[in-house]
């Protein structure tokens, strides 16, 4: 029996990353969406996958159509952020309805209303993980019979029991084939063509229970609890690939300390040269022997969550430690050849701008090479909610962003801009240079090439500070989705 749909297209809809800055240091393969097109190629007899981010004709919307029109029946859409959700919708709106159009992803998960609502031409919304989902529409089973799925019927939408989360070795590596280039690790925009740059993840979920996050829960508050893959299995997937920077995506890659320093150690036994950017928790510092096999596997940097220089902040977001243990941690962290990119948040409830500027200071005593600060989201299921809603001043905005009455988003902006003033000196800058080409994040061959785009990134920082001034206006929104 033939293939019921002849040909998908896995669609990523964002022309820029939500999560680079104007000086985004990568652009990140869409993985994602490529279990998803792993998934569908049993299935089906032909899948595309387009990332609007990459050049090509498909940026243009026009041609865009045209390919759904005349080549596509099954259309899979991502959407994962809040971050240009609108825009997001603008552009499934302007696609072709005749195909079966289904939308999944953290964002569409958690706003699945609003997506049928706002979307007309959106036919079914998978709910959650989907790479099983995917497989049963893909092989043409009866809606009705799918669980994870919700879907229009007539004037009305049906939501299907939640899927129970599957074993992740039973899932099909992410298929990178589909990848109409190379991802290269840019700064700004500046792709250093000779730097490779992938995903890996080798578990999903997270055993902590920090309440600013929900990246582990799923729809209806189902919560994805520590899932590893099997070495084996990593191992395999990590053979296959071409990059030479590669991230492990895992929310803490050291969980289970006794698994990493295996999964490191056999890296150098089978002689699988990469660099390595990894996610972790300054609990791993108690692991001397780890670090050692961590430093002789490749792993380069380590994103840490400190969140906060405050004791009571800490306590609050139920981060596990204080600042005391935090301290203690970093120590011993000159001991190895790692650069450490720290985590922070700020704007917590009752968190005054005095604390909030301890931030820099804090960063500064620890040595930390690099900080990114946010400001508290409240997501559809975060516990903090209401924390916010009890205390009087605060509540949360449109954008999910918490606010104190007279601070706001001025006085939130105003606070991160100080921030960036105390931490990134000129001789901050200068350190992480040094430090990244003393770790050999990146070749020689690049440092040249490096400092010659030096003026496209600047040129890329300005251009994109003035496209988000003029995105607040409809008709520039519409010019850049046709044209970019």
């Amino acid at each position: 029996m033939g293939s019921v749909y002849k040909h998908a297209l896995c669609l990523h809809p964002y022309y820029r990353d939500s999560h680079s800055g104007s000086l985004g240091i990568a652009v990140f393969p869409p993985i994602g969406l490529e279990y998803i097109a792993a998934a569908l190629q049993p299935h089906v007899e032909r899948v595309t996958l387009v990332d609007l981010r990459l050049p090509g004709p498909m940026r243009t919307l026009r041609r865009l159509k045209k390919f759904i029109n005349d080549e596509v029946d099954l259309l899979c859409i991502s959407i994962n952020w809040e971050y240009q959700f609108d825009e997001v919708c603008e552009l499934v709106n302007a696609l072709p309805r005749k195909v079966l159009t289904v939308v999944g992803g953290k964002q569409a998960t958690d706003d699945l209303e609003k997506v049928f609502e706002i979307c007309p031409g959106v036919d079914i919304v998978v709910r959650g993980e989907g790479e099983e989902t995917i497989s049963e529409i893909a092989s043409g089973a009866d809606p009705k019979n799918i669980p994870g799925l919700s879907y229009r019927n007539g004037a009305g939408i049906i939501h299907n029991p939640t899927r129970p989360l599957g074993k992740l070795d039973n899932y099909t590596f992410p298929d990178r084939t589909l990848r109409p280039q190379k991802y290269h690790f840019n700064i700004g925009g500046f792709a250093l063509r000779g730097e490779e740059f992938d995903i890996i993840l080798t578990s999903r979920g997270c055993p902590h229970n920090c309440k600013f996050c929900t990246f582990t829960v799923t729809e209806g508050g189902q919560r994805r609890v520590y899932s590893p893959r099997s070495i084996d299995s990593v191992i395999e997937e990590l053979r296959g690939l071409s990059a030479g920077i590669v991230l492990i995506a895992d929310e803490d890659f050291f969980v289970n300390p006794a698994r990493a320093k295996k999964i490191c150690d056999t890296l150098v036994s089978e002689g699988i040269n990469k660099r390595f950017v990894v996610q972790s928790r300054i609990e791993i510092f108690n692991h001397p022997e780890v670090l050692e096999s961590a430093a002789n596997a490749g792993v380069k940097i380590f994103l840490l969550g400190i969140e906060s220089p405050t004791d009571r902040i800490l306590d609050q977001l139920n981060k596990g430690f204080d600042t005391a243990t935090v301290r203690k941690a970093f120590e011993s962290s000159g001991n190895y050849p790692f650069y450490y990119h720290g985590y922070f948040i700020y704007g917590n409830v009752t968190e005054t701008e005095e604390e909030m500027m301890r931030i820099p200071t804090f960063a500064q005593e620890l040595n930390l090479d690099s900080i990114t600060y946010q400001k508290l989201r409240i997501e559809k299921y975060s516990p903090l909610k209401e924390l916010v809603e009890s205390t009087p001043g605060y509540y949360i905005g449109d954008d999910r962003i918490v606010y104190r009455d007279g601070v706001g988003r001025p006085g939130l902006k105003r606070i991160s801009s100080q921030i960036t003033r105390k931490f990134y000196t000129p001789r901050q800058v200068l350190k992480i240079a040094r430090k990244l080409f003393r770790i050999r994040l990146f070749m020689p061959r690049n440092v040249v090439p490096l400092v010659l785009g030096l003026p496209l990134v600047l040129g890329h920082t300005i251009g994109r500070k003035m496209n988000k001034k003029l995105s607040r206006f409809p008709l520039w929104r519409r010019l850049t989705q046709n044209y970019l």
